[in-house]
């Protein structure tokens, strides 16, 4: 356990609804495990004039939602009293110096500040530069850390406008930009299933691994973020970030230590090493789609109809779109470990199930006794069901020589551990300044580089996109990008063989 030096946690949006499902309780969570230092307290910013005993109150509200079954009031008591409030209305000229002045009583205020911007985009640069203004970001004395929430810039060059602008005002080690994919326990785990099993290392490379697959699927639709959805798409909002991370937690080289500059070291290197998509043969290398109406499973079991991602955008009065709610895309890594091995990278909305996962086929034994043999896989499951699965091939009993698929599925939460959220664990870093599961900019700039080129190549093409019906499995179309007639989709929450 990592010593915390006392802080004070400033939140702006905090009467947000991240801040109410998720940073809110999960501070209370963090409090009430002993993880959080004595002397600690949590500042929250709004626009609204509200006092403290008002803010305290809604506070109590929000952690009665959370948490139905109850928790213990002297955890209530100690966390409520950490709590305070200030007003920061965007038409008070002054609103950051009060906010200064207010901080300033250490009596109060520990002066180490880590600042978390749950705020629209384009508010980031400029809370930076009037946090500066006032001196809250100065480190002559105390750290002070700035955690940026997704999305960092929407293309290359606004990543990097962004940065340039908040990098006037902050050093590289105070900036903290959060994919909160990162924080998820089996996504962690990917290092360790790697480095500290022997069985796994000697064959992580081009010599037996065919190809890999890493996919993020939804059965949920766009909802009510129509607009939102169409100016940006399936590629920029789960692969540009979410899925090019989990990639190179999965292809790095091993880190020489688990020290946060090591692990992200490696991160960059390999996130850099990834070869860019030729846009000359784009058909063969990604495929789009949007859903169309159909027929999805709901939470409790039904199905349930329902419209197509064009009839969605017409009641918001949107009459055509190509942006995708599908995206695949085959990768290649240009170093001597994954020289000819393709990533294949999917993200979808609708889909027959929800489902994160790494799939990893492996490459035909060298005893083949049969057309019908399986090859190998090794599937690490990320959500919902957090697990490790292998495929191999055993004997079928009796007098002949034949086999069959046998599974050894590994639940990796078993009932006794702790439910950890993402936010959870990235808030605790963040007060610990450890940057690990952070992005740094040159892993923003690499995932831009590669994602760019092909949301210019779609948005540019206007023809009909390929339509799946919601609630079904991949489109059979999709399979343009794979590099041999034998690859498919892998769907990993089914088990016994290489099903399709």
């Amino acid at each position: 356990m990592k010593k915390i030096d006392p802080c004070t946690l400033v939140l702006f949006g905090a009467s947000g609804n991240l801040s109410r499902v998720k940073l809110m309780p999960g501070l209370f969570r963090l409090d009430a495990a002993g993880r959080l230092p004595e002397h600690m307290a949590i500042l929250s910013v709004g626009r609204g004039d509200v006092s403290r005993e008002a803010w305290q109150a809604d506070i109590k509200a929000m952690l009665d939602t959370k948490f139905k079954k109850g928790y213990d009031q002297k955890d209530f008591e100690r966390f409520i009293n950490r709590n305070h409030y200030h007003a920061n209305p965007p038409t008070d000229p002054d609103a950051f110096k009060k906010m200064q002045e207010k901080l300033a009583d250490a009596s109060i205020f520990p002066q180490n500040l880590a600042y978390f911007l749950s705020v629209r985009p384009t508010d980031f640069s400029p809370i930076v530069e009037q946090l500066s203004g006032v001196g809250l970001l100065d480190e002559s004395q105390y750290w002070r850390r700035v955690l940026i929430e997704k999305p960092f810039g929407t293309d290359l060059e606004s990543a990097q406008a962004l940065q340039a602008a908040i990098t006037k005002h902050l050093k590289e080690s105070q900036i903290y930009r959060i994919d909160h994919y990162l924080g998820k326990s089996a996504l962690q785990n990917i290092m360790l299933t790697r480095f500290a099993n022997t069985m796994f290392e000697p064959i992580w490379n081009n010599q037996y691994i065919d190809h890999v697959q890493i996919t993020n699927n939804e059965t949920l639709g766009v909802g009510d973020r129509t607009q939102f959805y169409d100016t940006t798409g399936a590629l920029r909002d789960m692969a540009q970030s979410h899925l090019l991370q989990t990639l190179a937690l999965v292809a790095m080289e091993k880190p020489k230590d688990l020290s946060p500059d090591s692990i992200r070291a490696e991160k960059i290197k390999l996130l850099q090493s990834i070869e860019p998509i030729p846009l000359t043969d784009l058909k063969h290398n990604a495929f789009r789609a949007q859903y169309a109406a159909g027929r999805v499973c709901a939470a409790d079991g039904h199905g349930e109809n329902v419209q197509g991602y064009l009839e969605e955008l017409a009641k918001d009065g949107i009459t055509a779109s190509v942006t995708e709610t599908y995206a695949a895309m085959k990768l290649f890594i240009n170093n001597p470990r994954w020289k000819g091995v393709p990533f294949y990278v999917r993200t979808a909305k609708r889909m027959h199930e929800g489902n994160t996962a790494i799939s990893i086929r492996f490459k035909k034994a060298p005893m083949q006794l049969s057309a019908e043999q399986h090859q190998n896989w090794l599937i690490l499951n990320i959500q919902p069901h957090e697990c490790l699965k292998m495929e191999v091939e055993s004997k079928i009993p009796g007098l002949d020589i034949a086999t069959r698929t046998m599974a050894i599925d590994m639940p990796q939460r078993l009932a006794s551990d702790e439910s950890i959220d993402s936010y959870e664990s990235l808030l605790l870093n963040l007060m610990e300044g450890d940057p690990s599961l952070y992005l740094h900019i040159s892993e923003v700039e690499a995932q831009w580089r590669l994602i760019d080129p092909i949301v210019k190549a779609w948005a540019a093409d206007l023809s009909t996109v390929h339509q799946y019906v919601a609630g079904s499995h991949d489109p059979k179309e999709s399979g343009v990008i794979f590099e041999s007639e034998d690859q498919f989709w892998r769907y990993s929450i089914e088990l016994g063989g290489d099903k399709h």
